[in-house]
């Protein structure tokens, strides 16, 4: 979240107007971010979240509002966008194209606990299981198509063991991923860190930032989740988190055999993904905006991490009522 477009408080009334959310009383522009202008917006009847977005393909805006709006009809905790009084949801701004949000309850987690870790391995184990079923497509733009198009951009400026490392992993994914069956797929959010989600204490507030949603390999999505919720600062595996997690995660969405044996590849390949798009930032494409970009070198210790110590056993998955219905199932 961030402010790069700024906006007065009578565009923003007036943008207000087509919604039944109230009367604008304060507008407030949230610092933090990199890539789209956000602001807390009140009312006199409730809390929303305003986002300009400011990067990326805006035609493939509608397949998020789709997303979040299927999400938030089978009750996964995100944040659905408003739509105005015709029924529409996506609007343009100050030239921007815009969305209205609830604005859900929280803070990030920045040191995540083990209860933190059952709810959102439990919420993305619900949000798996239900993406399955949406109509909606969206090629995961930064799957191994992208890794192998990409990495050879970066090599100059890698050290001869990490040009040598980066060319032996990517070889390394195509030769397993060409030879294994298709795996489970479904709707991802494709970027789902501890500053993508939102807990009021030990409770899951909602998971934000859809913005790299897409549709493949759900093991994709939950290694990512992994390599950044279950990692400690030296890149090795927290066990009690890796659990935690992935103990909630099982109970909604068992993974197939496929799943497991290719489980530790995943999490070697979504390491370099971050490590590689890191890079292509630093030197490639830096931002447009006077932002410090993130440290590489964290995913480059994640990979060396997970290739010297592979990955830990999976645990046996967290016991559900049967008798509780699962709040992410479809009426």
């Amino acid at each position: 979240m961030a402010v790069f477009t700024p906006l007065a408080d009578a565009q923003v009334a007036s943008f207000l107007s087509r919604f039944d959310v109230g009367e604008l009383t304060e507008l407030k522009g949230v610092p933090a971010g990199t890539e789209n202008s956000t602001f807390f917006v009140t009312t006199d009847q409730r809390e929303l979240v305003l986002t300009l977005f400011e990067q990326g393909e805006h035609e493939e805006l509608p397949f998020f509002v789709e997303l979040l709006d299927f999400l938030d009809e089978h009750r996964v905790p995100v944040a659905g966008p408003i739509h105005d009084r015709e029924g529409i949801a996506l609007h343009e701004l100050a030239g921007r194209p815009a969305l209205l949000f609830p604005r859900l309850p929280g803070a990030h987690p920045k040191a995540p606990n083990l209860e933190q870790c059952r709810a959102l391995g439990d919420a993305l184990g619900r949000l798996h299981r239900v993406s399955q079923h949406f109509p909606g497509q969206r090629p995961n733009p930064r799957d191994l198509h992208w890794l192998n198009a990409m990495y050879h951009k970066v090599l100059a400026f890698l050290s001869p063991e990490d040009q040598a490392l980066m060319q032996d992993e990517v070889e390394g994914y195509q030769t397993a991923l060409s030879e294994a069956a298709e795996l489970p797929q479904g709707a991802l959010h494709g970027d789902l860190f501890r500053d993508n989600t939102l807990f009021d204490g030990d409770r899951l507030g909602g998971i934000i930032d859809f913005y790299n949603g897409c549709t493949g390999d759900l093991l994709f999505d939950l290694a990512i989740v992994i390599n950044d919720w279950a990692t400690d600062s030296d890149g090795s595996l927290n066990r009690d988190r890796h659990d935690a997690l992935l103990g909630a995660y099982l109970a909604q969405r068992p993974l197939n055999a496929d799943e497991r044996e290719l489980w530790p590849l995943m999490l070697r390949l979504t390491a370099l993904r971050y490590w590689l798009s890191r890079l292509l930032v630093v030197y490639v494409d830096p931002p447009a905006h006077d932002l410090t970009p993130h440290d590489p070198e964290q995913f480059r210790r994640i990979l060396l991490a997970r290739i010297e110590h592979g990955a830990l056993s999976l645990p046996v998955p967290a016991l559900h009522d049967p008798g509780r219905p699962n709040p992410g199932d479809a009426e």
